[in-house]
């Protein structure tokens, strides 16, 4: 969770699970703690991005989405990006921050770390057990485009990765 997960004296815990704590705060606040997370943006020659196909159980759909995962507790942003995405798609890449933002701060505190993996190598790391992805590689334009359009689900880290990747694409052609 995010320093600003930290429980105050006039904090209600509803629930505390793997993934979510639930808090009331001051008696009527709902405030989700949810550990931070990564998503990493990487490109090919062809100019596509890196996206995996996942089933969410969440929404009751399968998703395209950035390599992406929660921070493990003492690991740094960059080291989670790195992990999630040898387990993910068995490859690591050098890495530059791209943004950083909360991913619904209305009433969640999750803290979202999106970077650029570049000079892409093989490094395998076991997939998590709960994970069936499937690889692919689309231009950014595209999955911009099934998102809006409905032929593709997606999250706001994939968004976010989408947009950076069109950016880069951009000035890689200046």
């Amino acid at each position: 969770m995010s320093d600003a997960g930290k429980s105050r004296p006039d904090t209600q815990v509803i629930y505390d699970g793997h993934i979510v704590r639930l808090e009331v705060l001051e008696g009527k606040w709902e405030v989700v703690r949810h550990a931070g997370a990564v998503a990493i943006l990487a490109l090919n020659e062809q100019g596509e991005m890196l996206l995996v196909r996942q089933e969410r159980r969440a929404i009751a759909a399968t998703t395209v989405e950035a390599p992406a995962g929660l921070i493990d507790d003492g690991e740094t942003p960059e080291a989670a990006a790195r992990r999630e995405l040898q387990e993910e798609v068995g490859l690591d890449g050098d890495m530059t921050l791209l943004t950083h933002f909360y991913s619904s701060p209305g009433f969640c505190d999750e803290d979202l770390y999106v970077y650029r993996a570049r000079n892409l190598r093989e490094s395998k790391l076991p997939q998590d057990e709960d994970e069936d992805l499937e690889v692919l590689w689309l231009p950014p334009q595209q999955v911009l485009d099934g998102l809006r359009e409905g032929t593709l689900q997606g999250s706001a880290s994939t968004v976010t990765a989408a947009l950076y990747g069109l950016q880069a694409l951009a000035q890689d052609r200046q």
